[in-house]
């Protein structure tokens, strides 16, 4: 893959899907697992909202990747391991859930059956976090490269 110019307004778009999608799931009903139990709705919203999410984020890496290294990977764990190993993501405790954020969309991807809303509810009430920090690393490291880019 050969390297070529960061577009920063596919990265701000991406970033902008992720703030959004973190926007709507903080706003489902999360008090308690019996509330977000209550509609079996919230659940499917977690699930495709999360998926997305983190879908947009990987997008986002794999985009740095190929353009300011001319890296490929297909695979969002490797896409993660590679961001780590470029200083994309530079929080190493950070860059260690990036790739088990990977292997969830996986799992929403490939084994949603097996994927309970409560394991849902527990995301939504400890892990946004993460994935928003995930998103300012990556955004850092947008303007990084695209400020390299211009020398």
């Amino acid at each position: 893959m050969t390297p070529g110019a960061i577009d920063l307004k596919v990265v701000a778009d991406r970033l902008d899907l992720v703030a959004e999608h973190l926007a709507e799931l903080r706003a489902l009903p999360a008090g308690s697992f019996t509330e977000f139990a209550a509609d079996r709705r919230n659940a499917r919203a977690a699930e495709a909202l999360l998926r997305r999410a983190i879908e947009a984020l990987f997008d986002v890496a794999r985009h740095l990747l190929a353009k300011s290294l001319g890296l490929g990977a297909l695979e969002y764990r490797e896409v993660a391991r590679l961001a780590s190993r470029h200083g994309l993501i530079q929080d190493q405790a950070l860059a260690s859930r990036a790739e088990e954020i990977a292997g969830f969309r996986n799992r929403l991807t490939h084994h949603y059956e097996d994927v309970t809303p409560r394991e849902l509810f527990g995301v939504i009430r400890g892990d946004l976090d993460d994935l928003a920090r995930t998103a300012d690393e990556l955004r850092r490291a947008a303007s990084r490269l695209a400020a390299e880019d211009l020398r």
